[in-house]
């Protein structure tokens, strides 16, 4: 069977504490030992931004990718990016990838009130709303587990270590692997012979 395309569209909270031993890395693991053929590339960035996804989305969003998992957004909470920034941000990688038949798993991220409650309420409600407008499936929150959890994270408190990254990865594969499944049942020569 061929190998379907997995891209994982992230900030240093996907390349953590290494990228071998990143989330994405570990949904890899969790996909080879399903026997589901995908594989994954991670194409996140230590600092990024949803405008560096902008950036970025064209040249990695190669063809043969069949899902992207948009991970960005926590470095636009810490540094208080306007929400009407933020949010124009994503929509331009949701409709990039969808205009090109590509399927979006958006996740979710919360910000601490450095920036005061509405803030923090606002980016908390904005991927809700942009799952729904699109119709994504969403990963509520990112960190589920993992944020504020000493057990979680490395020496700085925000990075996750392996036991971390091993609980992002659950997380998302939740939410992921039906995904996957479809994608592989629409494509299987079965499938393909009787349309």
């Amino acid at each position: 069977m061929v190998r379907q395309q997995l891209l994982v569209l992230g900030d240093s909270l996907s390349v953590s504490p290494s990228p071998d031993r990143s989330f994405p890395s570990r949904l890899q693991a969790r996909i080879d030992s399903s026997g589901l053929p995908w594989t994954v590339t991670n194409s996140s960035r230590n600092g990024d931004t949803t405008a560096g996804g902008v950036q970025r989305i064209d040249a990695v969003l190669q063809p043969g990718v069949r899902v992207l998992v948009i991970a960005l957004g926590a470095n636009d909470g810490l540094r208080g990016v306007s929400l009407t920034t933020v949010e124009r941000n994503l929509v331009t990688i949701i409709e990039t990838a969808q205009r090109r038949n590509v399927r979006v798993l958006l996740c979710g991220m919360e910000t601490p009130p450095l920036h005061g409650w509405q803030y923090t309420l606002e980016f908390h409600e904005l991927f809700p709303r942009l799952a729904s407008q699109y119709r994504l499936p969403l990963v509520p929150f990112l960190l589920a587990g993992v944020a504020l959890a000493s057990d979680m994270n490395g020496p700085d408190g925000i990075h996750p270590n392996d036991a971390g990254a091993q609980r992002i990865a659950d997380t998302v594969w939740r939410y992921l692997e039906p995904m996957l499944r479809q994608d592989v049942a629409a494509t299987s020569p079965a499938r393909e012979q009787n349309s």
